[in-house]
């Protein structure tokens, strides 16, 4: 008998959908505009936020579903299949940014004005979109709020060059990450994300990719797995300590209290290079790294703590990455949308979020259904039944 697909896959790593569904929920209360709980999202606590563990998770989830694809069919089948995901991941900001572009002008007409398209500058494509449609299409105009996706897709057409090199050398590819990295700290590599304005990319791919390759590399073993040591624990948290005190973007969301503290603000202004977020400074990488493997230790070996109610909708959530991030974006704006609305308090701040986790959680069990549809297994059902009747006689001879 022949053995189904599914008996050769490699069982899911929770971890991985674990922070993936965490990192989810994150981002979508950062995107909630003028949301009071972005107080208290990790970006206000350290250099590295949410989008670094988004990024990271990614790159492991690519190594587990893309790179065997060169190891079993060959570079050419996997670069194939990589162009289909960057071609899905494409439509996929296309939509997105069409749908919020959508809500926003019908809500601005409701009111006469235009201040959900001012507050996400969308002002330049409805004030002249002939000349901004193209520039939409092919990326050379990317809106702040709708620039994860373009990334990410712009570092997954960096995965077969990545895997070219690894027949080579490990080392090739790793020093050829390295390399694109400074070339982006120095400026040699960016994207022009508005030619009008010169405005460059927010999330550059060039610096981005060390973030997403290293996830990459631990997941196809170019790196082993740290262990499972006090010192590096203790380095790690200390790295996170000091980070906190000067890593707030603003004396009005620092717990530092740079009011009673300025020279707590001059520091964070003289790391800004290192801490970079458009190309991802080196100080920045080396915290974000420091709370992984903090995290790495509290989950526990192969993620055994990872156990619960709360934990496995976490999972489910980041079983759907895409799908769920896609759905975030437009939940975000219509439930700031809704706040402008009733207003906002303690009550109706945490109804919102609320309702927005509500949305993330329905979104990943609605497509997951729509995956694994129960016509499907119907007609496997019939089909295996009829083969079954079809047997007997024979069997029965």
């Amino acid at each position: 008998m022949k053995a189904s697909p599914d008996s050769n896959r490699r069982p899911r790593d929770p971890r991985l959908d674990f922070f993936r569904g965490l990192g989810l929920f994150i981002i979508l209360v950062a995107h909630i505009p003028w949301n009071s709980w972005t107080e208290w999202i990790p970006a206000r606590f350290g250099f590295s936020d949410a989008a670094d563990l988004f990024v990271f998770c990614s790159g492991m989830a690519s190594a587990l579903a893309f790179a065997p694809v060169f190891d079993r069919q060959g570079w050419l089948v996997g670069a194939a299949r990589i162009l289909h995901r960057v071609w899905q991941v494409y439509w996929a900001h296309i939509g997105s940014f069409f749908v919020v572009l959508a809500l926003v002008c019908a809500v601005d007409a409701h009111y006469g004005d235009q201040r959900y398209a001012e507050g996400l500058k969308l002002e330049p494509v409805l004030a002249n979109f002939k000349a901004y449609a193209a520039p939409v299409m092919t990326l050379r105009y990317v809106p702040n709020y709708f620039d994860i996706l373009p990334m990410y897709l712009a570092i997954l057409a960096m995965v077969p060059l990545v895997m070219a090199l690894e027949r080579i050398s490990r080392f090739a590819a790793i020093a050829a990450i390295l390399a694109c990295w400074l070339a982006a700290q120095s400026g040699l590599l960016s994207l022009t994300a508005d030619s009008s304005t010169g405005r460059a990319w927010f999330f550059n791919p060039f610096g981005w990719q060390l973030v997403f390759f290293t996830g990459f590399a631990f997941a196809r073993g170019w790196i082993a797995p740290p262990p499972r040591d006090p010192r590096l624990a203790a380095i790690a948290l200390a790295l996170v300590l000091l980070a906190f005190p000067v890593s707030c973007q603003n004396e009005f969301s620092c717990y530092a209290l740079w009011g009673h503290a300025p020279l707590l603000g001059d520091i964070h202004v003289w790391l800004g290079p290192a801490i970079d977020k458009t190309s991802i400074g080196a100080l920045r990488y080396l915290h974000f790294m420091a709370t992984a493997y903090l995290a790495f230790l509290a989950v526990g070996p192969q993620g055994r703590n990872l156990h619960g109610w709360l934990a496995e909708r976490f999972r489910r959530v980041g079983q759907q990455t895409l799908a769920v991030f896609l759905t975030g974006l437009v939940a975000a704006q219509a439930l700031g949308m809704a706040l402008d609305v009733v207003g906002r308090g303690f009550v109706q701040d945490a109804l919102a979020n609320i309702a927005g986790f509500a949305t993330l959680a329905a979104a990943a069990a609605i497509v997951s259904w729509f995956k694994a549809p129960p016509w499907r297994g119907a007609a496997s059902s019939r089909r295996q039944d009829g083969e079954e009747r079809q047997a007997q006689p024979a069997n029965a001879a």
